[in-house]
């Protein structure tokens, strides 16, 4: 190694060691040029042997997260730790939902193998050590409600509850099909509100409510599930399949209008 590879290795190291030592643990590649006097080909090397050595790992060109010791093994802390400032490195609205979101609330019967995020644009998937970020695309992202929810490093948005419950079953298949929600509901039941629960409904589709309500009922939880059928009242709905796909049958659901087209059934 020659003697400018080796400054830049110090000089790299000791930048990263400095963040740290501060409590942060992302940086960007234009932040650190513009702390490191060198030419950014030495700079590329010195991150790249800092990777190598696990001190470092990139879930995106150009964004750097800090590695702990205790999480060198799995090459990444976890998505919570750094989400925030990814999706502000990328310059986009998120929150973070579906099963994540559930088990941030206590639905942690299935832990989600990954951290799902919802964004207003396609994205793609994001990667470092074991940690993987899932994208998924919702247009009216901005009217969903979140909590901001303190983290290790700081803090990240996280559907509401009730938005959770909804986001669910409007991507059921994300979620790993409707038996999978309806395991997921009956434990993230307890944390809603069924009065917030209806207003919001109205933010959402007609046949996701129609579904959510029918599982509610397959649940027995009828605080939720009522007040919901009552903001429904008021809606103009027809009848909607439960799931897409399944064999189609004559029965349907009279209190919400649901094809029963698919078995719905929940783990315990």
């Amino acid at each position: 190694m020659d003697a400018i590879s080796d400054i830049s290795d110090q000089s790299a190291a000791a930048y990263v060691e400095g963040l740290q030592a501060g409590g942060r643990y992302t940086f960007t590649g234009v932040e650190i040029r513009a702390r490191m006097l060198r030419s950014d080909t030495a700079i590329e090397a010195a991150l790249r042997r800092l990777k190598k050595r696990g001190r470092i790992a990139t879930p995106r060109r150009g964004f750097y997260v800090i590695v702990p010791p205790e999480y060198r093994q799995a090459g990444c802390p976890p998505a919570s730790w750094f989400i925030d400032g990814l999706m502000g490195f990328l310059g986009r609205p998120y929150y973070v939902g579906l099963l994540s979101a559930a088990a941030i609330h206590g639905a942690a019967h299935q832990q989600p193998m990954v951290f799902q995020v919802m964004t207003d644009v396609a994205t793609r998937d994001a990667e470092a050590g074991r940690v993987r970020i899932e994208f998924h695309v919702k247009s009216t992202l901005e009217t969903s409600p979140v909590a901001k929810v303190q983290t290790e490093t700081g803090y990240m948005r996280v559907s509401t509850p009730e938005a959770t419950a909804l986001d669910l079953v409007r991507f059921a298949r994300a979620a790993g099909g409707l038996s999978s929600v309806a395991t997921v509901l009956e434990e993230l039941a307890e944390s809603l509100d069924p009065g917030e629960l209806a207003t919001l409904s109205h933010s959402f589709r007609t046949p996701e409510v129609q579904r959510l309500g029918y599982l509610l009922d397959l649940l027995g939880v009828s605080r939720l599930a009522d007040p919901l059928a009552e903001a429904l009242h008021v809606r103009r709905h027809r009848p909607v399949p439960l799931g897409p796909g399944g064999e189609s049958e004559e029965s349907v659901d009279g209190r919400w209008r649901v094809i029963l087209n698919e078995r719905v059934e929940v783990n315990v």
